[in-house]
């Protein structure tokens, strides 16, 4: 049934109908609200009523609360909130009250992690028209209580703006929400070549990139070792990215290269004795003989050149590697392993942890791969004993993120 309200007056407040069905509300004259059949609408401030203190408790009820802006004592654990649909109120935590997140009686803005408040925090709460009721946290040094992303996994370290997870085995990389990563994976480094001037091992594969996406699951990392003498290292594996192993060098049974990541260098046997293939995206061809007696070996390929090749008693120099801070330095990393020299020196090691090619006559033996590097091995010098070649390094994983 309609009713008819008439003008009235308290306490200097002035409560009018006008002739369009709008109520006005009046104080010394002046309208501070108008209400109609379309809401209401402020015309002055509107100041929120402070409230009686709440206790907390596993489940507060705020529908009984004496105002819109309540202080909310002590530290028990709290997993929901009541609420009448369309309230709106302020909390305020006095202690340590910590909150459990529920997506429906209470949903934090903290990205579905619970959150223990502050002294001096602020909390605006209101269910909206679907039931769900809606948490929004303002720490006390006026920040947002969105929780910063991080993850478990490797040897933890920081620099600048990033939290770095260095994976020199293999391990698990967890992260406690869906976000982005850089990444740098080097797959082990191959071995150098044996006997007369083995060829140098070539580089593991060298991969890297930003803003790889993440979810909350526990992602798979392995760290590939560097393979043995004339073998081909190991793959290195981050989620669903692999940098497979560098090839071995030749040595003088086998001849060429093996194919790899980088592939292997040539070894110094006699006649053409080629290269192996590096892989696109990864590295770089090992370097070849192409004709002659014994002499020696080529260098392995590196993650930025080709191996050298050779048709002299000097060893082929293994290829340069690539730079890469995602450490919190400078380092590079997958170099090739140097060609061993036959009667001369061995060829240099590629920047990135490249072994030395061994000196003939035995004067110096070959170098192994840097640990860690993916750096290839020195191949075998050319005569006397053992005449071996040095094994590849072990690859890394590294992953950053900004905090």
């Amino acid at each position: 049934m309609a009713s008819t309200i008439n003008a009235s007056t308290t306490a200097g407040i002035v409560l009018t109908p006008d002739t369009s069905g709008t109520l006005l509300l009046q104080s010394g004259g002046t309208t501070i609200a108008t209400v109609n059949s379309t809401g209401m609408t402020m015309d002055g401030l509107s100041r929120l009523k402070a409230g009686a203190d709440i206790a907390s408790a596993t489940a507060v009820d705020l529908t009984a609360a004496t105002g819109n802006t309540v202080v909310i004592t002590g530290t028990a654990t709290t997993t929901s909130l009541t609420m009448n649909t369309g309230q709106q109120m302020i909390l305020l935590p006095s202690a340590a009250w910590v909150l459990t997140y529920h997506a429906t009686t209470m949903k934090l803005n903290t990205g579905a992690e619970d959150y223990t408040c502050a002294s001096g925090d602020r909390l605006y709460c209101v269910k909206d028209l679907a039931g769900v009721i809606n948490v929004s946290i303002m720490r006390n040094s006026g920040q947002a209580a969105a929780v910063p992303f991080s993850a478990t996994g490797g040897t933890i370290t920081t620099s600048g703006l990033y939290t770095i997870h260095t994976f020199t085995t293999g391990g698990t990389f967890t992260p406690n929400m869906s976000g982005s990563v850089d990444y740098l994976v080097v797959g082990g480094g191959g071995g150098g070549g044996d006997a007369h001037g083995g060829g140098g091992g070539g580089a593991g594969g060298f991969k890297t990139a930003t803003s790889f996406a993440v979810t909350a699951t526990g992602l798979t990392v392995t760290v590939g070792g560097g393979g043995g003498v004339g073998g081909n290292g190991s793959d290195s594996v981050f989620s669903s990215i692999t940098s497979s192993g560098g090839g071995g060098g030749g040595s003088e049974n086998d001849g060429g290269g093996n194919a790899g990541a980088s592939g292997g260098g040539g070894s110094g046997g006699t006649g053409a004795q080629s290269g192996g293939a590096g892989t696109a995206g990864q590295g770089n061809d090992g370097g070849s003989r192409t004709s002659g007696g014994y002499g020696a070996g080529s260098g392995g390929g590196g993650a930025s050149a080709d191996g050298a090749s050779v048709n002299s008693t000097t060893g082929g120099a293994g290829g340069a590697g690539t730079e890469n801070s995602y450490s919190g330095s400078a380092v590079t990393y997958a170099g090739g392993g140097g060609g061993g020299g036959f009667g001369a020196n061995g060829g240099s090691g590629g920047a990135g942890g490249g072994g030395n090619g061994g000196n003939d006559p035995g004067s110096v033996e070959p170098i192994v791969g840097t640990a860690n590097s993916g750096g290839g091995g020195g191949g075998s010098y050319g005569t006397g004993t053992p005449r071996n070649g040095a094994a590849g390094g072990s690859g890394i994983v590294i992953v950053r993120y900004l905090t």
